[in-house]
């Protein structure tokens, strides 16, 4: 379990390290209810997503615990948590070694190596590549760096609810795409008692929605349009009991529907973001999430590292 003061600590720790990305008010769908809708732009974040807050929290926390091992860091990852570690551990002068599954996307993997760090492409799914991880941590004594569930790497991700907080005043609602929940864990925490969260997730990946139906995280099949990024077989520990403290809902939004979203953030105000990251954007747009009358809403735009070659 993390807590807020975990997020104030992790905030203090990564300061001049990550950017406070910036928040934009947009037009709300005026086919809906009037309210105010604001995007954070999050994929401006060092590496294109938020995980470098967490990455940064991790290494620094073990860094001031002298856990910090010469043989660096560990991590497996879809694409975007290896590139925030790779980039991390480039910024802070050690070893990084990142495990991806087949299906990474090669632009993910072009950045990683222009890191420097060393890709090892492992399995067909997130999990396979994690097992392999795991394992070189053992040989190599590294520090393990989990793509979502440690208590840093949630608590640096939950640094963004607190700057959210910070930029919009009387926020109601935080729009967040879920996968393993790493994002989703912190953000609850940072805003738990101030606003809600509310995790949208593909249908064909619906880890938080499965675990709150069966009472426990459980795995689930993964496909789907999202998946290299929202890809893991089951939601977090951390997530998960996070999401159930604080009561966060899960809504489910399908392939077309994200599809049509990303399209809408491109057309509409221009920003190009990464299939997962438009799911949040899509409980808006397909009705899955209506917000009431005055609802204060907030949509975190949480990752860039796409080909934008189809929005043309």
């Amino acid at each position: 379990m993390i807590s807020r003061t975990d997020v104030a600590r992790a905030a203090a720790r990564i300061a001049g390290h990550v950017r406070s990305t910036p928040v934009v008010e947009v037009e709300p769908d005026s086919a809906g209810p009037a309210g105010a809708l604001w995007l954070k732009l999050e994929y401006l974040q060092h590496t294109g997503s938020f995980k470098a807050r967490g990455a940064f929290n991790r290494i620094l926390a073990a860094a001031e615990a002298g856990e910090l091992p010469p043989a660096g860091v560990v991590a497996a990852s879809g694409g975007n948590a290896g590139l925030a570690v790779g980039y991390a551990a480039r910024r802070l002068g050690i070893p990084a070694e990142v495990y991806v599954p087949a299906a990474a996307p090669e632009v993910k993997v072009a950045k990683l190596r222009r890191l420097g760090a060393i890709v090892v492409r492992h399995g067909r799914e997130y999990a396979e590549a994690y097992e392999a991880a795991t394992k070189r941590t053992a040989e190599t004594g590294a520090l393990f760096c989990h793509a979502y569930d440690q208590p840093e790497i949630c608590a640096g991700q939950g640094t963004v609810g607190r700057e959210l907080l910070e930029q919009v005043d009387g926020l109601d609602t935080v729009l967040v795409a879920v996968g393993g929940g790493g994002l989703l864990a912190g953000l609850a925490t940072a805003l738990d008692g101030v606003a809600r969260a509310v995790a949208v997730e593909p249908e064909s990946v619906p880890t938080l929605h499965a675990a709150l139906a069966a009472g426990r995280p459980v795995d689930v099949a993964v496909s789907g349009v999202a998946a290299d990024a929202l890809g893991a077989r089951r939601v977090g520990d951390i997530a998960y009991d996070v999401a159930v403290r604080t009561g966060v809902a899960s809504v489910l939004v399908d392939d077309a529907r994200i599809v049509e979203a990303r399209r809408l953030l491109w057309d509409r105000y221009r920003v190009v973001v990464e299939h997962g990251t438009a799911a949040a954007f899509a409980a808006l747009t397909s009705g899955v999430y209506r917000p009431a009358d005055g609802e204060r809403v907030a949509v975190l735009l949480c990752g860039a590292n796409t080909d934008p070659a189809d929005l043309g």
